[in-house]
């Protein structure tokens, strides 16, 4: 009986010893990952989890939650698009100094230079010519603008020779905002002054191709009626640097660039500031006042239009360059309304 007993209890000693010695190679592979603690300055950090590894003799999860560190990347400034003014919208791959830049559409980002340099930039839109909604007839301040810097910002002719072929001011019933310089098909153009492409646009019932630039002497150009644009919404330009070729796309009766002036989103006389006659620039400054937007009262001003026999909406559309909607909106009648002649149409 002893023996029996004595033979039992050292079966239940090897088998305990052999146990043990598996849970310990099982605990080999169950080893719960440390939870980590990082700490440093300026650094991206994030918490994710993962579902544990299967191991053998069992199975299970574990949530384990780590901070993952991002430090140390290099980076080359020269890598970056237009001199680190453009970067992709994912920028985890960059240690730059992202506070000189501003993100200000999806996947754009720009330098934040171009939207705090002058109050009204801080407003960026690819869409819309104007959309600052500043009323140029509340303008009462007197500005001066340093237009460019032999040195630093210097300025360019936008075409090779510029013969006007249409003025700034009122045009067959309806106000033309630029002015227009003859060119042949296929010219280059080029923006004036340094800047950043804010749009790149078509529109088939005005300018057709066009090219809008900022600038950080507080202006913006408008460069029309292209066959082809050049640049990208975001690309930084250099003056003289060619962003589109001429043509005449759009509402154009020929080959022709459509060329503007803005401040604060509102057209200013291109014949204020460029000496088209002579192709240069009549200053290198330009004071804005109130007078410069002295021609809005003018635009503003209600203008009917008196029919006559044989005229349509469609006609007197495109005669005063207003939407037939918009004649219709203004006097209350329909697209299919009978016209009187001597009936009075207001067009503006």
């Amino acid at each position: 009986m002893v023996l029996l007993f004595g033979v039992y209890l050292s079966g239940t000693q090897e088998a305990a010893a052999q146990n043990k010695k598996e849970s310990w190679f099982r605990d080999l592979f169950r080893v719960k990952a440390p939870e980590l603690e990082y700490i440093a300055p300026d650094t991206l950090k994030s918490s994710y989890s993962i579902d544990s590894l299967q191991y053998f003799g069992g199975g299970g999860e574990e949530e384990i939650e780590a901070e993952l560190l991002i430090n140390d990347l290099e980076f080359d400034s020269k890598e970056m698009k237009k001199e680190l003014s453009i970067v992709s919208e994912d920028t985890t791959s960059f240690e730059a100094d992202l506070e000189s830049l501003v993100e200000v559409a999806e996947e754009l980002l720009i330098s934040k230079d171009w939207v705090t340099i002058h109050e009204y930039y801080n407003i960026w839109d690819s869409k819309n010519i104007n959309p600052y909604e500043v009323d140029p007839l509340k303008f009462t301040d007197s500005v001066s603008l340093q237009l460019f810097d032999t040195l630093s910002a210097p300025w360019s002719p936008p075409l090779d020779e510029t013969k006007v072929t249409s003025h700034f001011g009122s045009r067959h019933y309806r106000w033309h905002y630029g002015t227009d310089i003859k060119l042949n098909t296929g010219d280059s153009v080029r923006t004036v002054f340094d800047g950043i492409v804010r749009i790149k646009k078509y529109d088939p019932s005005g300018y057709g191709y066009y090219v809008l630039v900022r600038h950080k002497n507080g202006l913006e150009t408008l460069y029309g009626h292209l066959s082809k644009q050049m640049v990208e919404v975001g690309d930084e330009v250099k003056a003289g640097e060619v962003i589109g070729l001429g043509g005449s796309t759009g509402r154009s009766s020929g080959p022709h660039l459509h060329f503007e002036f803005r401040y604060q989103g509102n057209p200013v006389n291109p014949e204020d500031i460029y000496d088209f006659d002579s192709n240069e620039l009549l200053s290198d400054t330009l004071v804005v006042t109130a007078e410069t937007f002295s021609y809005i009262k003018e635009v503003r001003k209600v203008h009917y239009y008196k029919v006559r026999r044989g005229d349509t909406l469609s006609g007197i559309s495109k005669r005063h360059g207003v939407p037939i909607s918009k004649i219709c909106s203004l006097n209350g009648i329909r697209k299919n309304s009978t016209l009187r002649v001597g009936q009075r149409l207001r067009v503006h």
